[in-house]
C-alpha cells in the first residue's frame, strides 16, 4: 500500500490547485498544505475525503474524528464541521483527495449490486474507515486523468463510478446504502436541511421542519440527531454563524451580518459567534481579510 500512497502523493502534488482545491476532473478536489492550521468551521458536503499524508482532526457535533494516511471520511448529508490539520510541514505536507458524492450514480450502483443485510449501530450521516486497497487504486486511476486531461470527458465518469463501487464495498457501504434507500430517514432529513439552508433568516419551528421531512416531531428529532450529531436548533445556529462569517469576509459590519442571517440581537450574535469561532466577529473579519487564513477547501 505504501507504494500506492507514494504514487498518489506524487500525482496530487504535481497537480495541486489553488486554495479552493478545484481540479479539471468533475467533483474531484485536492489539498496540499505545508503548515498546520487552527480549527476552522466549514460546511461539509456529501463527500469522501481520503488522507494520503499527514493528520487532520474534525469535530462534528460531539464526535471528534481523526484522519491519518489511508483514512477515508465519508458524509451523506451536509454537516457543519470544525477541522484542523495537525501534522504538516514543508518536507511532509498534508495531502488529501476529496470526491463529492454523486447521489444518482450511487443510487444506480445500489440498485445493481446485491443487497447486504443492514447492520445495527452504524451512524447514518458520517464515519471514518480505513481505505481499502481497491478503493485507493480506483481513486488513483481517477487522479491519473489529471496527467491526460484530454481523457477526462470520456474516461472520467467510468472511473468515478468505479470509485463509488469500491466505496460501497468498503466499511462505508452500509451507511451509504441506508442513505440512498427510498423512505430512509436520511433522505427525509436532507429535505429539512435544504429548507433550513434556504431559510436561514427564518425562526425555526420544529413542527414545520418535521412536516417538511414527512415525520412526526419525536421521530424527526431522533433521526436528525442520529444523522447530524446535532439538534435542529444547534444545526441552524451553526449554519447561520457560518453564513455570517462569509459575509464578514467582505465587510466588518457585524450588525448587518447578524440581521442578514436571522439574529434579532447583535450582542447575542457576537456572543454566539465568539463561542463557536473563539474570536469576536470584528477581529475574525480583520484576520481573514489580512492573511491566508480563510481557506475554503473541500479536503
Amino acid at each position: 500500500m505504501e507504494e500506492l500512497l507514494k504514487r498518489m502523493r506524487g500525482r496530487v502534488v504535481r497537480h495541486a490547485p489553488g486554495p479552493d482545491g478545484v481540479t479539471a476532473v468533475p467533483n474531484l478536489f485536492l489539498s496540499v498544505l505545508s503548515y498546520r492550521t487552527i480549527p476552522t468551521m466549514t460546511l461539509c458536503d456529501p463527500m469522501i475525503c481520503v488522507v494520503i499524508q499527514g493528520v487532520k482532526e474534525v469535530l462534528i457535533g460531539g464526535s471528534v474524528l481523526r484522519f491519518e494516511a489511508a483514512s477515508c471520511f465519508a458524509s451523506t448529508i451536509e454537516l457543519p464541521a470544525m477541522g484542523c490539520v495537525l501534522d504538516a510541514d514543508s518536507e511532509r505536507p498534508y495531502i488529501a483527495v476529496a470526491l463529492m458524492l454523486n447521489r444518482d450514480a450511487l443510487a444506480s450502483l445500489v440498485s445493481e449490486i446485491a443487497a447486504e443485510p443492514a447492520k445495527k449501530g452504524s451512524r447514518l450521516g458520517f464515519a471514518v474507515e480505513q481505505a481499502t486497497t481497491d478503493l485507493l487504486e480506483a481513486l488513483d486511476a481517477l487522479l491519473a486523468l489529471l496527467d491526460r486531461p484530454g481523457d477526462i470527458g470520456v474516461l472520467g465518469p467510468g472511473r468515478e463510478r468505479e470509485v463509488l463501487y469500491r466505496l460501497l464495498q468498503s466499511g462505508h457501504g452500509n451507511m451509504l446504502r441506508q442513505a440512498i434507500r427510498q423512505g430512509n430517514g436520511t433522505k427525509n432529513i436532507r429535505r429539512a436541511v435544504a429548507w433550513m439552508r434556504l431559510n436561514l433568516d427564518q425562526k425555526l419551528r420544529t413542527e414545520e421542519l418535521a412536516a417538511v421531512a414527512g415525520m412526526s416531531v419525536p421521530s424527526f428529532h431522533r433521526h436528525f440527531k442520529e444523522v447530524t450529531s446535532l439538534s435542529p436548533l444547534q444545526y441552524q445556529k451553526t449554519l447561520r454563524l457560518q453564513a455570517a462569517r462569509r459575509l464578514l469576509v467582505a465587510s466588518s459590519d457585524t450588525t448587518q451580518a447578524a440581521f442578514a442571517v436571522g439574529y434579532e440581537s447583535a450582542s447575542q450574535f457576537s456572543r454566539e459567534y465568539s463561542r463557536l469561532f473563539g474570536i469576536t466577529p470584528f477581529k475574525d473579519a480583520v484576520r481573514m481579510r489580512s492573511s491566508s487564513y480563510w481557506i475554503d477547501s473541500k479536503a
